[in-house]
């Protein structure tokens, strides 16, 4: 039954190193020697979007910044809006799924991954269950 389960954990896959010439860090400590740094790779980014950025913000009126701000205010109270609804239909899809899955006790709570990787084994079982 084990073959049937055997998933790879996103955190176990290693994050290829990255040039610190290319790459600017944004003040927070950098992984030790021989760590993976997967959890700090969402905060490196190349010097060009940063410089780019910043020359850009220098050459806007004090109107333009002020409509920019206000823009940047909508934009942002819409934007989380989204996400909002999106995360909250995520989460009724996760509790539908958990509904479907047979566990002991029945009403143990579990993790999204777990719940995925249960789902996965689930159907492998059914899927072995019917080819047999």
């Amino acid at each position: 039954m084990a073959d049937f389960c055997w998933i790879m954990d996103v955190e176990e896959r290693e994050i290829k190193e990255r040039n610190d010439t290319e790459m600017h860090y944004m003040g927070h400590l950098k992984p030790k020697a021989g760590e993976s740094g997967n959890q700090y790779a969402s905060i490196f980014f190349p010097v060009e979007l940063f410089l780019e950025k910043n020359s850009e913000m220098g050459s806007l009126t004090r109107e333009e910044e002020r409509r920019r701000r206000r823009a940047t205010q909508k934009y942002r109270t819409a934007h989380a809006t989204r996400e909002r609804i999106r995360v909250e239909a995520f989460n009724v899809a996760f509790a539908e799924l958990r509904k479907l899955l047979p566990t002991l006790p029945p009403d143990k709570k579990l993790s999204k991954i777990e719940i995925l990787r249960l789902a996965i084994c689930y159907i492998a079982y059914l899927n072995h269950v019917l080819d047999a």
